[in-house]
């Protein structure tokens, strides 16, 4: 009998990609077009020609239009790597921003950017709709990544220059990002956009976009910490293993080590822990051994007995 592998699962990576491609477009869409406050990569560069357009051309429109040459030349460059997903991604999350702003022919009731929640917001708490909008891009792009998407854009671009040039895609990612903000913030400067706010301003508010956004991919791929790893170093290894087996119920492993200070052998215990069961072990340990030398480290996915698997 052939056994299936649990990570064979397109149904749900696409149905996933689907949602990531909805929240981000709901960030971009609802809450940053209007504010001129730019994500940076082709979403910000089709933002920065919608307002040279005197608003005329969808948003959504552009980053699809601006993404097929770089899906074509990612595909030459790259290969499969940039195959079904990514053109899934980038299409959805066109189709869905244009479909939340009312610029789908048919559609035009939608418009989640004219509601009472939204135009409170931008009036009256403009950093937090901000801040909103960059939640939903970080989660979303962050649920595309996850499973194996893309959204294209830049990221296309930064795997070629890494491929042609060498550069790092961190760096090629944060370049284009920061031209394509300065870029959109000379167009709000030069058509004045936005007279309540100057350009500048919201170029800093691009750049708090982008951290923000970013720190969430992360915590999205990595997951957020919910364990903890500790190597302990003591004379009563035995002890504190038989206290952590009886009393927390988790399992402890005993590496042989050689201190070379003192070039003694010794044992190392180690043993992984729940965020809530770490304060109870760090006194455990104190209370038989004050002298041990203990060092905790994150632990963003465990996979084992006690504890869940993450998606």
């Amino acid at each position: 009998m052939k056994i299936r592998n649990f990570k064979e699962r397109p149904v749900l990576d696409y149905f996933l990609i689907t949602i990531g491609a909805a929240v981000m477009a709901l960030g971009i869409g609802v809450f940053l077009v209007d504010a001129k406050v730019v994500p940076g990569g082709v979403s910000g560069l089709s933002m920065a020609i919608h307002y040279l357009s005197n608003n005329k051309i969808p948003v959504g429109i552009l980053i699809w239009t601006l993404n097929i040459p770089l899906y074509i030349w990612g595909f030459k460059e790259l290969g499969k790597q940039f195959g079904a997903r990514t053109f899934y991604g980038f299409t959805l999350n066109s189709f869905f921003i244009d479909f939340f702003r009312g610029d789908i022919p048919g559609l035009g009731m939608v418009k989640l950017q004219e509601t009472q929640t939204v135009q409170d917001l931008f009036r009256n708490d403009f950093l937090f709709m901000v801040l909103i909008g960059s939640v939903l891009l970080g989660i979303g792009l962050g649920l595309i990544f996850k499973f194996r998407g893309s959204t294209g854009g830049s990221d296309i671009v930064a795997a070629i220059m890494q491929k042609r040039y060498g550069f790092k895609p961190g760096m090629a990612i944060m370049l284009i990002d920061f031209f394509v903000i300065a870029l959109a913030g000379f167009i709000i400067e030069i058509k004045d956009l936005s007279p309540d706010r100057p350009s500048l301003s919201l170029t800093f508010y691009a750049l708090f976009l982008l951290i923000v956004s970013s720190r969430l991919v992360d915590a999205i791929i990595d997951g957020f910490d919910y364990a903890r790893a500790a190597y302990i170093i003591s004379d009563k290894n035995d002890e504190i293993a038989n206290v952590i087996m009886k009393d927390l119920s988790r399992g402890a492993t005993a590496i042989k080590a050689r201190g070379l200070y003192k070039n003694v052998e010794r044992e190392i215990l180690i043993t992984v822990v729940t965020l809530r069961e770490l304060s109870l072990l760090s006194n455990m340990i104190k209370k038989i051994d004050p002298t041990a030398f203990v060092t905790v480290h994150n632990v963003h996915e465990v996979l084992g007995e006690g504890f869940r698997r993450r998606i």
